[in-house]
């Protein structure tokens, strides 16, 4: 079996591997709109269920054919399951999860409830080309025994979404991929029995479930490494959450080519931008360590400073604006400041998953 090269769409396109999609959590990416996206290089957005569920339903979405035309986006899409707000509201925030699924309780909104099955049903009906299953996810906090119920309720629950997501798209002619997702927490033991046992119920692909920063502050690289050793090579692999730009590269190394992040939308409207340590962008070489840096411009030297933010970029700011441009919108709270900012750091992660597929195709043996 060979590894996936390509990842392909609803609407026919075949994106290559490796790809980086942005959070569109509620089917916008903050300051931006569907056309700057896609001038940013920007081959897909991730959207989240559980959000547009409760503020949507189905009816908006099926009105507009799905979420694609709800957005007046063309490019991929990718829908998560939710499975992340089990962890940052329900089990934070007074929820409730049992083997039936999970009760959301919004301050201020009416409880909201979500299965499996519900899941799947109304990612279907925002036609995204990968669909996630519902998990629950493992807090970082937790014992073994604590773990590995929440590994035994995800490969439960794993089970109830590939027999709806089987029913609901037996007479489709195109169907969305469908995403298992692996939890365990950091017990490498859980972490493999849980790989085994979604490869068993059989899936498109898997997703780094949980949470990937250990008590010491350090990315957590062994738990990738267990999933790729334990998943077929022609999976799709999904780090989920992931990330920065050296732990994007890392898991790449590892056999994972599906990433999505805040990061690079929400630094940037936080002053902070991603910039290649190159002079040019032919010259972007992401092998090294320390093939990028930020540039923050909250100093007063910027003030004056007529560069452009980077000369090894083509985005709409590096082209147009210089330092100091930037520096006085962010002082002066302009609105375009947050939307250059953003345009600029999501075209760096175009980049880079361009420099990653060139990488690819030339057999690069340290890949």
């Amino acid at each position: 079996m060979s590894k996936p090269k390509y990842f392909k769409t609803l609407t026919g396109e075949r994106i290559p591997l490796p790809v980086f999609f942005p959070d569109a959590t509620r089917a916008v990416l903050k300051t931006l709109d569907s056309v700057d996206i896609e001038q940013t290089k920007t081959k897909g957005i991730l959207v989240n269920t559980y959000h547009l569920y409760k503020d949507l339903g189905k009816s908006v979405i099926k009105e507009h054919k799905g979420i694609r035309g709800f957005m007046n986006f063309h490019g991929a899409v990718i829908s998560d399951s939710g499975g992340f707000q089990v962890m940052s509201l329900a089990k934070t925030l007074g929820g409730k999860i049992t083997d039936s699924g999970v009760t959301f309780k919004p301050a201020g909104e009416p409880k909201v409830t979500l299965t499996p099955e519900d899941s799947i049903e109304f990612q279907l009906a925002l036609k995204t080309d990968m669909v996630v299953v519902l998990d629950d996810f493992t807090l970082p906090t937790a014992t073994h025994k604590e773990a590995e119920e929440t590994v035994e309720r995800t490969l439960y629950w794993a089970k109830r979404c590939r027999a709806h997501f089987d029913k609901l798209t037996k007479n489709m002619k195109q169907k969305p991929y469908l995403l298992g997702v692996v939890q365990g927490g950091f017990y490498q033991d859980l972490r493999k029995y849980c790989t085994q046992e979604l490869v068993k119920i059989g899936f498109d692909g898997l997703g780094y479930g949980g949470w990937p920063i250990t008590e010491t502050g350090e990315f957590d690289y062994e738990t990738p490494k267990t999933i790729a050793e334990n998943a077929p090579d022609n999976y799709f692999l999904y780090g989920l959450g992931v990330g920065k730009p050296h732990e994007i590269v890392n898991l790449y190394k590892m056999g994972f080519n599906i990433f999505d992040c805040v990061l690079p939308t929400r630094d940037a409207r936080h002053k902070r931008l991603y910039v290649y340590n190159s002079e040019k962008l032919s010259n972007i070489d992401v092998i090294l360590p320390d093939f990028y840096s930020y540039f923050v411009p909250d100093k007063e030297k910027y003030y004056h400073d007529t560069r452009a933010v980077s000369t090894a970029c083509d985005c709409l700011l590096c082209t147009n604006y210089s330092r100091a441009y930037l520096a006085h919108l962010f002082r002066n709270n302009e609105m375009t400041a947050g939307r250059l900012a953003t345009i600029h750091n999501l075209r760096f992660y175009s980049i880079l998953m361009e420099k990653l597929v060139d990488l690819r195709e030339d057999s690069d043996p340290s890949f």
